[in-house]
């Protein structure tokens, strides 16, 4: 089997694909490994709680969408409330965090609430938010993974393909590396190797599994957002983070955690699985896959979503206005 490589040049917010790639869009076959039935949401949800880049209060609605529809974020503080589709095309910057759309009609740190909606299979969904970024809570997404527990989700009379590619697709750039293989059945393994080097702050660690509704919830959902020491300055020193305290953001020094202590020895690797899925739901369809990430983050894992999306093109799955081909549409 041969694999397909993708590498990331310097300015890293524009990836490339280069050797071994079937077609000169840097796109490789894709297979249909099942279908399964759209779903949206039984109800809507409403949540609130304060950002964490910008310290404000955070309004989100999550309401039930026709088939077809996707993940769209909507932002109802702006004239003319415009529409975000949820697709890896929109992805404006990967610096800390995924921005989708152009400012001001743009969302922030859409990866972790996106992880969520993936993991619990709403493939239609409108997110309406009032601020250009989504809730923090307390660094995880496990108030909304709750919420969607509780909801559920309602199945719908379209049906949607769940999409693997026939070779490992994978995206290198330096000593960072994400790649999907091939599943022949409708699963979803995601396996995170985080590694900052022998002296920093957080240890080497791993963390992986079937990503499922139940294994989201116990496993993924409630890990934290966390950075470095040095990282927080920087950020500040930006206008990013200066009202977000420890009770939000795990905080690592060489002393340990901030005032705050960690959920699983493992945390940080978990919170990176959660980006990995955030990032991997802008491909817009379901992926069954074996995915490994090896010290990955958004702007890795959003050129294999890319990547992805010019394959499902390329294949004859979506039409360049990212809807399903009608050969492939019920």
């Amino acid at each position: 089997m041969v694999a397909a490589h993708c590498s990331e040049p310097r300015a890293v917010s524009v990836p490339c694909c280069e050797e071994k790639l079937l077609s000169e869009d840097g796109a490789v076959p894709i297979r249909v490994v099942s279908w399964r039935r759209q779903r949206t949401l039984a109800k809507p949800i409403k949540l609130t709680a304060r950002g964490l880049l910008y310290g404000r209060n955070v309004n989100l609605m999550l309401t039930p969408a026709l088939p077809n529809t996707g993940r769209i974020f909507r932002r109802a503080d702006l004239p003319d409330t415009p529409l975000i589709p949820a697709v890896a095309e929109r992805v404006s910057s990967t610096q800390r965090r995924t921005v989708l759309g152009t400012a001001p009609a743009h969302v922030e740190l859409v990866e972790h609430v996106l992880a969520a909606l993936a993991a619990f299979m709403v493939d239609n969904c409108i997110l309406e938010i009032d601020r250009p970024e989504l809730p923090g809570w307390d660094g995880s997404v496990l108030p909304l993974a709750r919420a969607l527990l509780e909801t559920n989700v309602a199945e719908q009379e379209a049906w949607i393909p769940v999409i693997t590619p026939q070779w490992p697709l994978i995206i290198r750039y330096q000593q960072a590396s994400v790649a999907i293989y091939p599943n022949k059945r409708p699963e979803l393994h995601v396996n995170y190797f985080l590694d900052y080097g022998h002296w920093a702050a957080i240890a080497p660690q791993r963390f992986g599994c079937c990503v499922t509704p139940q294994t989201f919830i116990n496993s993924i959902a409630g890990s934290r957002t966390f950075l470095l020491l040095e990282e927080v300055q920087a950020l500040r020193r930006q206008g990013v983070g200066i009202e977000t305290g420890p009770e939000q953001v795990l905080v690592f020094t060489p002393r340990g955690v901030l005032a705050n202590h960690l959920r699983w020895a493992d945390e940080p690797a978990r919170h990176k699985t959660l980006d990995v899925l955030g990032d991997l739901a802008l491909v817009g369809l379901p992926l069954a896959g074996q995915v490994f990430a090896c010290r990955s983050g958004h702007a890795l894992n959003v050129a294999l979503a890319k990547c992805l999306r010019r394959s499902l093109i390329s294949s004859g799955i979506l039409n360049t206005n990212n809807h399903l081909c009608s050969s492939f549409a019920a």
